[in-house]
């Protein structure tokens, strides 16, 4: 799952980034990729009662990762950064909602924790979520759509490997037209020379 976080302020750095996991659907194992110039806590709490996650009790989880921006790491105006976790297993759910606390070097704060509710406007701050699907019923197809919906861009690497193999064979029959071309050339000089 990737977190693509933008600068909102037009005078400030974003210097730290803090992420809620519900404990109504915990995550029994987080890994957080590692980001240069950040570092990654990880607070573990009890989760009573143990929910059941496929068959096992998750009785104690991650609730909370905090990114901090080493001192001139921040994201600075008009950047971004992206913050990826790894984490499972999922728990049998539609979504899972992240809340996130971000925090300003002048002290400001965003709170992106409002609910997105179906058939209400769209919130001012939504907390940002994961759509899951069952990749058992849907195969392939759904795990590209559980890909996308973690930020990831299955179509298009797909699409691009098509593109990598159609320019390939372009390419190599440019090379032997061209080739060709420059064999007849010679030749016709060489014809053009004796003569």
């Amino acid at each position: 799952m990737t977190l693509r976080v933008p600068n909102e302020s037009q005078t400030a750095s974003t210097i730290s980034l803090r992420v809620q996991i519900p404990t109504e659907t915990p995550l029994a194992s987080v890994r957080t990729k590692p980001v240069p110039g950040w570092t990654a806590t990880l607070t573990r709490s009890p989760i009573d009662p143990p929910v059941d996650v496929h068959g096992t009790k998750v009785s104690e989880a991650v609730t909370e990762i905090v990114w901090t921006a080493e001192p001139g790491a921040g994201i600075g105006p008009g950047q971004y950064q992206t913050f990826s976790i790894n984490g499972g297993p999922l728990p049998d759910v539609d979504t899972i909602t992240f809340p996130t606390l971000q925090t300003y070097d002048d002290g400001e704060e965003s709170a992106w924790i409002e609910p997105t509710l179906d058939g209400q406007p769209d919130p001012e701050n939504p907390a940002p979520v994961l759509t899951l699907v069952d990749s058992a019923a849907d195969g392939d197809e759904a795990d590209g759509a559980a890909t996308e919906a973690a930020g990831g861009d299955s179509a298009d690497e797909s699409d691009g490997s098509g593109l990598a193999v159609t320019a390939l064979v372009v390419g190599g029959a440019g090379l032997l037209a061209g080739s060709a071309a420059l064999v007849m050339a010679l030749s016709a000089r060489r014809r053009h020379t004796t003569t």
